[in-house]
């Protein structure tokens, strides 16, 4: 079963323009009009485009690729808007689509393109703010910081700016800074999202945390959440998720997406701590990683959206 796993992709390379070729010649579709008509919208339709789109061989198409690819980095949320027409405009073209004949296939397939290229947009994205490393002389990171803590600790003030009580909230020593070294601005700025706007959940999360036998230092483990949210985006697993919430929306996703997904877990994760009844914080990684496993089984489901509207059932 595993030679023939290894194997099968290398066979479907070398069959596949016959299968192209056939379909063509009997349903006089292209294969990209095919998955646009008969798949179901968003991830399941949106993989399948992407995969074709990848696979192309024609010069046009992948030129097309390249420069969309380098625009995705820096482009605005204006110039993104405009991927799905220069897109279309191509593929029509080389395909020999006409829009008289196939009025639809333009509106899905520009749907299609412009959930893949936000979504690179936003790896850009998450990736520039983990890149900046949190510095204690930047004003606006001291801020943030400051903001975090008042969010969470509102009836209780600081000392000091460096000061035992940040393990009150799970960091691991006087000064959170050190513990921001991983994931860089990008753990801070997810924090503060989550107290932000999800304030009962967050204080919820945050008194389980404090449990006298089942806690764990909420900071540090908010952290190491922002790494799974990472992970999932980078190799491409948060792609099911993201596709769905782009088609249920009508809209590209954003960073604001993704530090809701990142709440999506960091609120979900304290249920399934509590659930797996830890003997101790020596426990953690075993139920981070069961956690993560649960999290990718759900997302190798097309259906597959999570709910991001957290709702505190027992506090």
């Amino acid at each position: 079963m595993f030679i023939l796993d290894k194997i099968l992709p290398y066979i479907f390379v070398y069959i596949r323009p016959f299968i192209k070729w056939f379909l063509h010649t009997f349903t006089r579709l292209s294969e990209l009009q095919r998955i646009c008509y008969g798949a179901r919208s968003g991830a399941s339709r949106t993989r399948q485009v992407e995969r074709s789109l990848y696979l192309s061989k024609k010069p046009e198409i992948r030129h097309l690729l390249r420069e969309l690819d380098e625009a995705a980095e820096y482009c605005s949320q204006e110039e993104l808007m405009q991927f799905p027409i220069k897109a279309v405009a191509v593929v029509q073209r080389v395909k020999r689509i006409k829009p008289r004949i196939h009025p639809d296939f333009a509106g899905l397939f520009g749907s299609c393109v412009l959930h893949i290229w936000s979504y690179k947009h936003l790896m850009h994205e998450v990736e520039r703010l983990r890149a900046e490393m949190y510095d204690s002389d930047n004003l606006e990171h001291e801020q943030k910081l400051l903001e975090l803590w008042k969010r969470l600790m509102p009836d209780e003030e600081l000392t000091g700016r460096i000061t035992k009580q940040w393990q009150d909230i799970g960091f691991q020593g006087d000064d959170p800074k050190t513990d921001f070294r991983g994931m860089g601005m990008l753990g801070l700025e997810n924090l503060l999202f989550f107290a932000r706007e999800y304030k009962e959940a967050a204080h919820h999360v945050l008194l389980h945390s404090r449990h006298p036998k089942l806690g764990y230092t909420f900071a540090i483990v908010g952290i190491n959440l922002t790494a799974m949210a990472y992970r999932l985006l980078k190799n491409g697993d948060a792609k099911t998720h993201f596709y769905n919430l782009a088609q249920a929306i009508k809209q590209p996703c954003s960073l604001r997406h993704f530090h809701k997904l990142y709440c999506y877990l960091l609120f979900e994760f304290d249920r399934f701590w509590l659930e797996s009844e830890p003997t101790n914080i020596m426990d953690f990684r075993e139920i981070y990683q069961n956690f993560e496993i649960t999290i990718i089984e759900a997302l190798q489901r097309d259906t597959t959206i999570f709910k991001t509207n957290l709702v505190v059932e027992n506090v």
